[in-house]
């Protein structure tokens, strides 16, 4: 999935519905096009990251500018969520993760 535009309350709707889809392969999120995210938006990225985790599906996210990269790393989310610099890093880094 890749995302573009302010990742916020009010634009975050369609990235649900896409996220809430049945997922049945890896997902990999690109922030890369994010320039801003709030708390809402975060949320909802790691709302799929447990979708993935109760699927038994990998997830990565990608693309963090230094911005969110810094949201990521106050909120203590870099800890919790698998981040690569890349796509390509992010399907390679999933694909050696133990299933």
């Amino acid at each position: 999935m890749k995302l573009a535009g302010p990742l916020t309350i009010r634009t975050l709707f369609d990235f649900q519905t896409v996220s809430r889809q049945e997922m049945t392969k890896p997902v990999i999120v690109d922030l890369s096009g994010v320039p801003y995210m709030d708390s809402a938006g975060l949320g909802c990225v790691v709302s799929v990251f447990t979708s993935c985790q109760n699927r038994g599906l990998g997830f990565g996210v990608c693309g963090l500018t230094p911005r969110l990269l810094t949201l990521f790393e106050v909120t203590h989310v870099s800890t919790l969520l698998p981040i690569f610099e890349s796509v390509e890093a992010a399907e390679a880094g999933i694909s050696k993760s133990p299933k």
